[in-house]
């Protein structure tokens, strides 16, 4: 019955973060600078997926049950250095380079 209550809250937990890139609190800035071809942010939430191998039967489920926060705390790390980067990459545009 465990295992029943983690999938359900796991989608619940996948549900809202496929939410979070229309989210206002998550500052736009966040999604200007990409790795390869999308934002960390996007990449986060879609490798946030339960899956399983079809071949050997294995779980995948990046949740963390002894410590439930986790993803939180990651999505605001994420945040946090990509939006930095992203102010300081726009401050460095704005430096003149002197020619030698």
């Amino acid at each position: 019955m465990a295992r029943r209550a983690d999938e359900a809250e796991q989608r619940q937990t996948l549900a809202d973060l496929q939410r979070l890139s229309d989210s206002e609190w998550v500052p736009l800035k966040v999604f200007e600078y990409p790795l390869g071809n999308r934002s960390a942010l996007d990449w986060i939430i879609d490798q946030y997926q339960v899956s399983t191998d079809k071949r050997s039967g294995i779980t995948n489920a990046p949740h963390r049950p002894d410590d439930p926060q986790y993803i939180v705390r990651l999505i605001g790390q994420v945040v946090t250095v990509t939006f930095e980067t992203v102010k300081l990459a726009s401050s460095l545009a704005n430096l003149s380079v002197l020619a030698t």
